[in-house]
C-alpha cells in the first residue's frame, strides 16, 4: 500500500514531478511531461505497478527529511542501529532528458542498502524489455524508454532489478534514470554530483528574485518553488497537481485527473506570481493562456493541457485499484468541456493584473481578446452553468459564477480605460459593459442574497453556503465591511468549517432532504478545502480582523508535512492530508494570504493585492 498522501515529498525540473515516500520510494512519475502516463504507479496501486525505492536493510529507526535550503533537492537521512546514511534525490532543469538523480552517502557506521527498480509504463501496465549496458541498463516499451545507470552490479529477478551494497561513512555514490524516446539511442549517463552542483545553483539563483521579505519568507519561498515544480516550463503552463485519481475522501469516487491547466488558476497564478516578484513565470503563463484561448470565446475550455490542447477524454484504469482502494482511477478530466461562466471573468481580470503588472503593453492590440469574448458572454451571462467545482448533477444560477460575469465587464472596462482613457473608442461598447455591469450586480444582490438569513447563497433561490462567496469581497463587488458581506463571512466562519478548517459547501444535502448526493450530483463527502480556508483569512484580514485572520493562518501552518507541502484538502477528523498533491492552489493561497497578513494594517489590500479597486 502507497504511503500517506502527508508521507510524500517531490522533485522536478520544471517539465516534471516525481513523488518520493519517507522511506525512500519513488512512487509517481510521469515522463517527459507532468501529465504523461507514469512508469511509477505504485501510487495508485502496488509496487508491482512501478517503482523505484532505494533505502537501508536494516531496520530503520529513524527518518529526518528537508529540501537544501531554497532548493527542490531532498535530503533524507536515515537511522539504523548500524550508522545513518542519506539519500540525496533530485531532478535538473537543464535542457535534457529528464533524469532522476540519486546519491546515497554514509553519515556514520557503514550500512546495508537495496535499491529495487520497477519499471512500468503506461501507468504500471506494460513490463518494458530490459538490456544490460555494463554500467546499467535500458528499459524500452514502444514509444517510451529509460536509461538506468548504477555503480553497483544488478541482478534481475521476476520483472525487477534489484542491487545489495554497503555504504561506509565518508563514501558516496550515485544513481541516475533518465527518459528518452525509444526510437532514440539512449542518453549518456550524466556525472550525478556535477549535477548536483547545477541544480543547487540554479534553483538559488531563481529564487533569490522573490521579493517577499515578510516573517514566513522560507514557507513563502518553498511554496514558490512548489508552483515553479508545477509548471511546465516550455509552455508556461502550471498545472492544478502532480497526481491523477488521490481520492478526496478515502475509499470515495471524487478521484480526478489535476495534472492540467484550468483557466481560473489565471487570476490567483498571475496574482501570487506578480506579488513575489516572479514576473518571467507570470509573463510566461500569460502567454500561454492568450495561446491556449485562441479561436471562438464561445470555444473558451475551463482547462487545456500543458501545451495548451483541448482532448482530455476521461477514462478510467481498471487495472489500477487506486490509492487505499479509492476507486476509479481517472485519466483525463470529464469537465474540460463544461460550461462555467467563471471563465470569462478570470481570463479577463488576468489580463487586467498582466496590464497593471506592465506584463503586456497598454496597447489596443488587447482588444483582439477582450472585445470577441465579451460579446460572447453577452449572451451567454444570463444562463445557468455548472460552476466553479465542476458540478456533474443539474446546471443552476450560481452566485458565484454571475458575480465572475460581473469581474468579466468591470475588469473590461478598466482595461479600456488604462488603455485608451475614458473617450469612445471605435468598437468597444464601454456604455453598454458599464449597463451590463450594474445589471448583473442588481440581479446578484437581489437573486443570490437571502435577506432572512442575511448571506448570500451558493445558488439563485437557494438556502445554502458556498465558500466561492468568499471571493464576493476579494473581486470588489462589494466592500468586505458591507453587512451582506459581513454576514456571508460569519456564516461560512460558522456553518462550513470544521474544527477551523473550511469545507467547499455541504454534500449530501440536496433539495429533497436526502444525504446521498450533494449539489454536484456525486455521493456525499470529502475532506476540507484548504484554499477555501485561505480565503476565509483574506476575508478576516480585508474586514479588519486580523487576529482571526493569523488564527486560520497559524492553523493551516501546521498541517503543512515535513516538507512544506500541502494537498488538495484536509481531514480533521483523521488529521490526514487528502486529494491530488502537491496542489497548486493550496500553495497559491498561501503565498497570497502570508502577503496580506505581512502588509501594515492601514495599507489597502483590497486595491493591491485583489484588485478591488472601489467603483
Amino acid at each position: 500500500m502507497a504511503a500517506l498522501i502527508e508521507d510524500y515529498a517531490i522533485i522536478g525540473d520544471t517539465e516534471t514531478v516525481a513523488l518520493i515516500d519517507r522511506w525512500g520510494s519513488i512512487d509517481w512519475w510521469c515522463a517527459p511531461r507532468i501529465d504523461s502516463p507514469a512508469c511509477f504507479a505504485a501510487l495508485l496501486g502496488t509496487p508491482d505497478n512501478g517503482r523505484w525505492l532505494i533505502a537501508p536493510t536494516a531496520e530503520i529507526t529513524d527518518v529526518h527529511r528537508r529540501y537544501v535550503h531554497d532548493t527542490l533537492i531532498l535530503v533524507t537521512i536515515y537511522d539504523t542501529a548500524d550508522g545513518s546514511v542519506s539519500v540525496t534525490d533530485f531532478m535538473s532543469p537543464e535542457p535534457n532528458h529528464p533524469t532522476i538523480f540519486r546519491i546515497i552517502e554514509g553519515v556514520t557506521g557503514s550500512v546495508g542498502m537495496k535499491t529495487e527498480l520497477i519499471a512500468r509504463f503506461d501507468y504500471g501496465s506494460i513490463v518494458p524489455w530490459v538490456k544490460s549496458t555494463g554500467d546499467g541498463l535500458t528499459l524500452v516499451a514502444g514509444s517510451s524508454g529509460l536509461r538506468f545507470h548504477s555503480p553497483f552490479v544488478l541482478v534481475g529477478e521476476d520483472h525487477k532489478t534489484t542491487a545489495e551494497f554497503t555504504i561506509s561513512a565518508g563514501q558516496r555514490r550515485g544513481f541516475s534514470l533518465a527518459n528518452y524516446a525509444a526510437i532514440e539511442d539512449a542518453p549518456l549517463p550524466l556525472d550525478a554530483m556535477a549535477a548536483f552542483s547545477r541544480t543547487r545553483l540554479w534553483w538559488r539563483e531563481w529564487t533569490s528574485r522573490c521579493t517577499y521579505e515578510g516573517p514566513w519568507r522560507d514557507d513563502v519561498v518553498r511554496s514558490l518553488i512548489t508552483l515553479k515544480a508545477l509548471t511546465y516550463a516550455p509552455t508556461g503552463a502550471v498545472v492544478a497537481a502532480a497526481t491523477t485519481s488521490l481520492p478526496e475522501s478515502i475509499g470515495g469516487v471524487r478521484n480526478w485527473d489535476y495534472r492540467y491547466t484550468w483557466l481560473r488558476d489565471a487570476s490567483l497564478t498571475l496574482q501570487a506570481m506578480v506579488l513575489t516578484g516572479c514576473t518571467e513565470e507570470a509573463k510566461a503563463w500569460s502567454g500561454w493562456l492568450r495561446r491556449a484561448v485562441a479561436g471562438s470565446p464561445g470555444d473558451f475550455q475551463i482547462m487545456y493541457d500543458v501545451e495548451g490542447d483541448r482532448r482530455l477524454t476521461e477514462i478510467e484504469l481498471d487495472w489500477l485499484p487506486g490509492y487505499e482502494n479509492s476507486r476509479p482511477v481517472r485519466i483525463g478530466n470529464a469537465a474540460y468541456d463544461q460550461s462555467q461562466l467563471d471563465v470569462f471573468g478570470e481570463v479577463i481580470d488576468a489580463t487586467y493584473t498582466a496590464l497593471r503588472a506592465g506584463l503586456q503593453p497598454a496597447t489596443g492590440e488587447r482588444f483582439e481578446l477582450l472585445l470577441p469574448t465579451m460579446a460572447h458572454l453577452d449572451r451567454v451571462w444570463r444562463e445557468p452553468d455548472e460552476g466553479i467545482w465542476e458540478i456533474r448533477g443539474p446546471k443552476r444560477h450560481f452566485t458565484h459564477s454571475k458575480v465572475m460575469a460581473w469581474v468579466a465587464y468591470d475588469r473590461a472596462i478598466r482595461i479600456v480605460e488604462m488603455v485608451v482613457g475614458d473617450e469612445p473608442h471605435p468598437g468597444v461598447p464601454l456604455e453598454e459593459w458599464r449597463a451590463t455591469r450594474d445589471e448583473i450586480h442588481r440581479q446578484v444582490c437581489d437573486q443570490g442574497f437571502d435577506s432572512t438569513l442575511k448571506t448570500f447563497v451558493q445558488y439563485y433561490g437557494s438556502d445554502k453556503l458556498d465558500s466561492s462567496l468568499l471571493m464576493l469581497p476579494r473581486v470588489g463587488f462589494l466592500p468586505a465591511t458591507d453587512p451582506r458581506i459581513v454576514g456571508t463571512v460569519e456564516a461560512i466562519a460558522r456553518d462550513l468549517t470544521v474544527d477551523g478548517f473550511v469545507q467547499r459547501y455541504a454534500t449530501g444535502d440536496d433539495e429533497s432532504g436526502s444525504d446521498s448526493e450533494s449539489v454536484d450530483g456525486l455521493p456525499a463527502g470529502e475532506g476540507t478545502f484548504l484554499i477555501a480556508s485561505y480565503w476565509l483569512a483574506d476575508s478576516f484580514v480585508l474586514m479588519g480582523r486580523r487576529t482571526e485572520a493569523l488564527e486560520i493562518f497559524d492553523r493551516l501552518r501546521k498541517i503543512q508535512n515535513d516538507v512544506g507541502l500541502l494537498a488538495e484538502e484536509y481531514d480533521p477528523v483523521t488529521k490526514r492530508q487528502l486529494g491530488n498533491f502537491p496542489q497548486a492552489f493550496s500553495h497559491l493561497a498561501f503565498v497570497v494570504t502570508a502577503t496580506c497578513l505581512s502588509m501594515p494594517e492601514d495599507a489597502d489590500v483590497a486595491s493591491t493585492v485583489f484588485n478591488a479597486l472601489p467603483r
